[in-house]
Parts: structure tokens; C-alpha cells; sequence
């Protein structure tokens, strides 16, 4: 429908003929509405307890996940409200890697609570004032919950990371997988003054079907989903001299078009030894410094390849630049552009490197190298799906493990800290006059909806379960929480289940910040067809 606004001299047409308009409490209610919906969508898949969801897109691939940004990223979002909901998740996912899930319930629940409060008449600022008040607080109450640990405590690590499988596929070998974890983000960590600093990209995470999840292994080095490229090569080489060239091993040709003319056949024959010359010089210069293994990331000229396998130098062409750089921080080799400056120091090292059949495809391993700045983790499982879930529910493993590294600080699980602040926020509401301590409040009832869901999703009764969980919270256990898997109230740090403080506060921060700028809208003009 199109705009007009009536004036003394006849209608103003504002807005073209195809654009539609909603305002005032049609617009935030169907924007509240569609972010709503989302929530829902993603609430049964919170906690231990949490379902599965399949999800098949358009060509008819199949994805089971109960990570919540990979729910959303795969399900096409058409409303704009519902599409910040998803902004959110892929944020707490590249960000902290965990609480996905935690975040998008808990931003539909303040959206709901504000519902609430706009139905009485609060205007939509007195809402959002309230709440960025009470999420100030709640990041000041959370710094004082809060528990200090030693970044490199493997104890607490394992603990971190095994939470963070509790509510995955892979939650029954959380045992075998969180020392991985919590080996390899030790592994590429790097102390930077008095803090610590972890780049996954050092961790390359390899699927692979076949086998079980038991499988999984860490190799202290690179894994290259390539193969030897001569038959004639060795596939096994111990005390590895690597070198890491970034140049065609070929004879380079003419960038303009060039033309040789021969008159006599023995000049033909002495053209095609000097190019064999050539390669032979290229691969006797690697030789003459030691080199037995050769990764390339350009091509090996066939003539080359020949030479190579002749000197028993293991080599492998083609490698992806990420993986190439991987490598050098694995080894400790520089990557070298050209071939005449190469020396015996630009070599890196490893114990050892073969090629090993997975599956039905030959691999080249480069294990063993004596401190590696980057690793890799080979994830294995019985079926595509199975493996990419895994891989899915490491990297959040991964990921908690790096927030908590760098920021040493720790919370309880199951609904804890939640149930906490809650009841915090409720007390210190009091303070407030008017109508921003009712929007404090309900900031807080958004908070409880956490423990109230995990509860839910393990057949738990919502009301006996949060009264009880109140009544312990109020009489001082603070780390009283939901226990989904015997289906009670208990102390969360007894049962190991703990969090980084980093993703509490990320979720808090995220959540706020699309509730309140949804809660900012009054006026939807969509303009759709062509100008």
C-alpha cells in the first residue's frame, strides 16, 4: 500500500505504490514476534538434555546439529528482526565459540518480558534504559562471582572443556576428546607479557569418516590431504630435513610469446638436455643442503619428479598457502619464494614424515616436530554427519578453552549463574523509582528463563524446579544449579560442570544489545519491485 498523508490541497503520495508500512505497536509487535520465533526455534537444543534438529536445504543435503549458529546459519531467515536474532549467534560463535544457543533464548526472553511491560503502557525507552542498566550490573555482579584460576591449569581446563561437550553428540567421549582439546590450545598458546594468546588458526582440524570418535587423535604437526607424487619416491622418511618452497619446480615459460627456430636435429636434442639441465641444477641444489622431504605449494615438473624420487627426497606439490604456513610454525621452516636463496637454516624439521591410508585416501603426515606452534586435530567418526558434528562440537570446545586461557576466570554451568543474578537483580531493583525498576525486573525474569529451559528439556516440572532452585539460591548456595542429568537441584562446581566468565558476559552483552535495538523500532517501510 502506499503512503499518503492528506493535506488541504488534496492527498501526497510519499512512498511508491508496491511499499508497505507498519508503525507504532504493529511494528515493534511483529518485530518482537518474528525475534520470538527464533527463540523458540533453537530453545529445545539448550543444555545437556537439549534435541537435535535435522535441517535439509535446498539441494537436499542433510545437516543434524544442536549448535545453535549452525541451526540458524542453515535455516534462510527472510525477516529483518528474526535476521539480527541470527547476527547474534554467528557473533557469540566467532567470538567465544559457546552459549549460541544461550544468547538468541535469552534475547527472546527479554523480548517477551518487554512485550509485557509495552502491553501496560511502558514506553519503549523506560524499557531499554532499564535493561542497560541491569546489564551493567549484571557484568559487575558477574566480575565479583567470578572465580580466579591459572590460565595453564590443565585441571580446570578439562573441566571447561568437558562442559562444553556435555550438550553435544560427542558428550560420551568428552573424556578422550577434552585432554586433546586442552593439548592443543596449550600447544600454539603464546605468553605475551603477563597474558596469554591463542590463535585457533594454528589448529588445523582435519574429518575424515571412518573408524569412531574414539579415534580422533592429536598429531604434534601438520596433516596434509595430499600424496606423494612419485611411485618411485620413499613414503616413509625419519629425522625429516623439510623444505617449504613457494615456487614452481618447472621450467619457467616466456611471458610474451617467443619463437626458437632449429635447423639441424642436434640442435633440437641439445635444447631439451638444457631444459633437463635446468630441472636436474634446481633439484641438486636442494640435495647439495641436506633436503629429504619437499613440500611444494606450486607444481613438480615430471622431469623433476624423476630426479627427486632418484635422491629419495619425499615430495608433495600443491599445498594450500594456509596449510604452507601451518607447516612453517609446525617445523620451524621459512618458506622460501626462490629456489637460489635457500640455505641448510631455512629448513624445518620433524621426526617424522610418511604417507598413511585414511580411509580410501593417502595422506602425508608431518609428526613429531620438537615444539610446534601449530597442530592438528584429525577427527574421525562412522558417518559423514556424525564427523561433521564432531568437528562442529570441538570447535566450541576449542574455543572455551581459548576464552579461558586468556581470561582466567570462571563460573558454574547448568543455569547457575543465571539463577544468581537474577536474584540479585531483584534485590537491587529496589533502589529504582518509577517505571525503569519493573524493566530491572523483568531483566532478571528474562535471566531465569536459562535454568527454567534446561529444566524443561530434561523432563524436569518448571515450577517445583525453579521455586526450589530459588529457595537454595536465596539461603546462600550460589552455585546451586539445574543437575539435567539426574533431574535435580545441585552444586555445580561439585559436579565439575564450570564456564568461562568471557562467554557469560558475551552473552549478556549480545542479547542486550538486539533487544534493545529492536525494541528501538516503531516504523517498518519495506519497499519492494523495481524503481
Amino acid at each position: 500500500m502506499a503512503s499518503i498523508q492528506q493535506t488541504p490541497n488534496g492527498p501526497v503520495l510519499v512512498l511508491k505504490e508496491s511499499a508497505l508500512q507498519q508503525k507504532g505497536k504493529d511494528a515493534q509487535k511483529n518485530n518482537i514476534t518474528a525475534a520470538k520465533l527464533v527463540a523458540d526455534l533453537v530453545r529445545t537444543s539448550l543444555g545437556p538434555r537439549g534435541l537435535d534438529k535435522m535441517l535439509v536445504d535446498s539441494i537436499g543435503d542433510v545437516t543434524i546439529t544442536n549448535d545453535g549458529a549452525t541451526i540458524l546459519k542453515e535455516i534462510d531467515v527472510q525477516h529483518p528482526a528474526a535476521k539480527m536474532m541470527v547476527e547474534i549467534a554467528k557473533t557469540v560463535d566467532n567470538e567465544v565459540g559457546d552459549g549460541t544457543t544461550s544468547s538468541v533464548v535469552f534475547a527472546g526472553a527479554l523480548l517477551e518480558k518487554a512485550e509485557e511491560l509495552l502491553a501496560k503502557d511502558v514506553h519503549a525507552s523506560v524499557i531499554i534504559d532499564g535493561y542497560q542498566a541491569a546489564h551493567e550490573k549484571v557484568l559487575e555482579l558477574l566480575s565479583q562471582l567470578a572465580k580466579k584460576i591459572d590460565p595453564t591449569d590443565e585441571e580446570s581446563l578439562l573441566k571447561i572443556a568437558t562442559t562444553s561437550m556435555q550438550s553435544k553428540l560427542i558428550s560420551e567421549d568428552s573424556g578422550v576428546l577434552s585432554k586433546l582439546v586442552v593439548d592443543a590450545v596449550l600447544r600454539v598458546a603464546e605468553k605475551k607479557g603477563d597474558k596469554y594468546v591463542v590463535d585457533l588458526d594454528n589448529i588445523k582440524v582435519e574429518k575424515k569418516t571412518g573408524g569412531s570418535i574414539q579415534n580422533t587423535e592429536l598429531v604434534k604437526g601438520i596433516v596434509l590431504d595430499k600424496e606423494v607424487v612419485h611411485s618411485g619416491m620413499p613414503t616413509k622418511i625419519e629425522g625429516a630435513k623439510i623444505a617449504l618452497l613457494n615456487a614452481a619446480l618447472e621450467v619457467e615459460k616466456t611471458e610474451m610469446s617467443a619463437e626458437i627456430r632449429i635447423t639441424d636435429p642436434t640442435q633440437m636434442q641439445m635444447f631439451l638436455e638444457e631444459e633437463n639441465r635446468m630441472l636436474k641444477s634446481m633439484v641438486d641444489k636442494l640435495q647439495k643442503i641436506g633436503v629429504n622431504v619437499l613440500i611444494c605449494q606450486k607444481g613438480i615438473d615430471d622431469i623433476a619428479q624423476h630426479y627427486l624420487a632418484k635422491y629419495g627426497i619425499l615430495s608433495v606439490r600443491r599445498v594450500k598457502e594456509s596449510d604452507m604456513t601451518k607447516l612453517g610454525k609446525a617445523t620451524g621452516g621459512r618458506i622460501t619464494t626462490n629456489l637460489d636463496d635457500i640455505t641448510e637454516k631455512d629448513l624445518g624439521h620433524a621426526d617424522l614424515v610418511h604417507q598413511k591410508k585414511v580411509e580410501s585416501d593417502k595422506w602425508v603426515f608431518v609428526e613429531g616436530c620438537k615444539n610446534p606452534k601449530s597442530v592438528t586435530v584429525l577427527v574421525r567418526g562412522g558417518s559423514q554427519r556424525v564427523v561433521d558434528e564432531a568437528d562442529r562440537s570441538l570447535h566450541d570446545a576449542l574455543m572455551v578453552v581459548k576464552d579461558v586461557i586468556e581470561k582466567p576466570a570462571i563460573v558454574a554451568g547448568g543455569g547457575s549463574p543465571e539463577a544468581y543474578l537474577a536474584s540479585q537483580l531483584k534485590e537491587w531493583s529496589d533502589n529504582f523509582e518509577g517505571r525503569e525498576q519493573l524493566a530491572i525486573r523483568k531483566y532478571a525474569e528474562a535471566l531465569e528463563v536459562i535454568p527454567l529451559t534446561i529444566a524443561e528439556n530434561a523432563g524436569m516440572d518448571p515450577i517445583d524446579t525453579m521455586t526450589s532452585l530459588r529457595a537454595k539460591q536465596n539461603s546462600g548456595r550460589k552455585w546451586a544449579g539445574i543437575n539435567a542429568k539426574e533431574g535435580k537441584i545441585d552444586d555445580m562446581f561439585a559436579l565439575n560442570i564450570v564456564e568461562p566468565v568471557a562467554v557469560k558476559e558475551h552473552i549478556s552483552k549480545s542479547a542486550t544489545e538486539a533487544a534493545c535495538m529492536i525494541l528501538r523500532i516503531d516504523d517498518v517501510i519495506a519497499v519492494s519491485g523495481k524503481r
